[in-house]
């Protein structure tokens, strides 16, 4: 069953809200890592420097992260304009309506997904 138009309208609300929501929180981590960085004060004790590296090594994982899903919500913003929005890259099979509800910016469907991290691990 294909998206209705006023289905793939919705999902694009979505994913626009969620690109803009996932760049406020990127220029925030990477504000919080960079004054981090360039606050010059180090810690007095060794166990407070350690907690410190610690928080920004959090902050830099999380951010990956974030840039991932913001990398992949653009993929599928592209998809939208292209007429593809919903289509499997890999397989050319519909996703689920269930997994776009759950995931608007997948790309793949489970199948697909499941085989692509198979091959890279």
């Amino acid at each position: 069953m294909a998206l209705k138009k006023n289905d793939i309208a919705k999902f694009k609300q979505r994913l626009e809200a969620l690109r803009d929501q996932l760049s406020r929180l990127l220029k925030g981590s990477t504000a919080e890592v960079k004054a981090s960085d360039d606050s010059g004060s180090y810690s007095q004790h060794q166990a407070d420097q350690g907690t410190d590296d610690f928080d920004r090594t959090i902050i830099l994982e999380v951010t990956s992260r974030e840039y991932e899903i913001l990398r992949q919500v653009e993929r599928a913003l592209e998809k939208i304009t292209d007429g593809t929005y919903g289509i499997c890259d890999i397989s050319n099979e519909e996703i689920p309506m269930a997994r776009l509800e759950a995931v608007p910016y997948a790309t793949m469907t489970v199948k697909a997904q499941e085989k692509i991290e198979k091959e890279v691990h």
